[in-house]
């Protein structure tokens, strides 16, 4: 197979020197059963490469299984790897797989890579060099096949001298290192990835396809992208969203380039995934967990402190206290009725 056949294949937009001779790379290491690490910043198009990986090895036809390690709490992260047995812990209603086993005989994913609890990290490698491991409360050994794919935003170097990773399991993972380099970095193929934007979202979205002009490219080729392919994709569907006339012009992007925004900003915006409903509804409900946490520990400080404006009365909070989300709600609703001087309708 060539380059552009692979490229078309598995999606891989851009006819740049530094993605072209990725590719190649790619072709020569993916039906190979090595470890793979994938580095570059967020928004490249790091699992759009772990998918062709997939796809172009002799495991295609089973499972790959996509997770993201940083989305996924640390208590939780070692059963969604490994499974556990029914009553291992609380909440442990029922025996359950965890991803490992899934992607037996297939490849696995690990996105986000750095963000692995040093705990997890040494049953990863465990794995990797005795393809076996236990689940959570069993205490016998289950044998896997599976391939890892790994990736990461982060210098993994600079995580292993800070003490943060592993420096036997880096190089364990890092045995063929694909460096995707960022959208600024390849200008050449910023116009490319524009024409697949607009082309697919008109068609999915059956609308009439729009026209750019010279000077939205030129200002979209001179942009720096921060967020990189992501943010790309974002502006270009947003413009089209907001387009009335069916013309694309520099005015049309300008307010949606912003020079200060970091690729943290662009990290969580809409991406296609190649997984399960299952898999993304668990990872949706975890974010919005934490997020709830967080809320609710805000408006408890909040309504606290003006409480204590109110009344004089001084209140101790602790944002280091371990306390369950149903306790800070209960709290968090008291303080709010208080605030409004028991007016539920204000108070909601």
């Amino acid at each position: 197979m060539k380059v552009e056949e692979f490229q078309k294949k598995f999606g891989i937009i851009g006819k740049s020197q530094e993605i072209r001779d990725l590719v190649d790379i790619t072709m020569q290491v993916a039906q190979s059963d090595i470890s793979i690490l994938i580095t570059g910043e967020s928004g490249v198009g790091k699992e759009i490469f772990a998918r062709a990986i997939h796809g172009y090895s002799n495991r295609s036809g089973k499972e790959l299984v996509s997770v993201n390690c940083g989305a996924i709490p640390e208590g939780i992260l070692e059963s969604e790897l490994f499974g556990h047995k029914k009553g291992s812990f609380t909440g442990a209603i029922d025996h359950r797989k965890g991803y490992f086993e899934i992607a037996d005989e297939g490849t696995l994913f690990l996105d986000e890579i750095a963000e692995m609890p040093f705990t997890t990290q040494v049953k990863l490698l465990r794995v990797l060099e005795a393809k076996e491991f236990m689940r959570i409360g069993s205490e016998t050994v289950t044998k896997v096949d599976v391939r890892i794919i790994t990736a990461t935003n982060k210098d993994l170097q600079h995580e292993v001298d800070t003490k943060k990773f592993r420096n036997d399991l880096y190089f364990r993972l890092k045995a063929v290192s694909l460096n995707i380099p960022p959208l600024r970095s390849r200008r050449g193929d910023v116009l490319e990835l524009v024409g697949h934007f607009l082309k697919n979202y008109s068609y999915n979205n059956r609308r009439t396809e729009p026209k750019i002009t010279k000077e939205a490219e030129q200002l979209l080729i001179n942009y720096n992208w921060p967020g990189n392919i992501r943010e790309l994709k974002n502006v270009v569907e947003t413009a089209i969203a907001l387009s009335r006339n069916g013309i694309l012009d520099a005015e049309t992007f300008t307010p949606l380039l912003n020079e200060t925004r970091s690729e943290d900003d662009f990290r969580y915006l809409p991406v296609h995934l190649n997984r399960s409903a299952e898999s993304l509804d668990r990872e949706m409900i975890y974010r919005a967990l934490i997020e709830i946490k967080k809320d609710l520990i805000d408006l408890k400080q909040i309504a606290a402190k003006n409480q204590n404006e109110e009344t004089g009365t001084p209140i101790n909070i602790n944002p280091n206290e371990v306390v369950t989300l149903d306790a800070i709600e209960k709290q968090a609703i008291i303080n709010a009725v208080n605030f409004t001087k028991h007016n539920k309708r204000k108070a909601a």
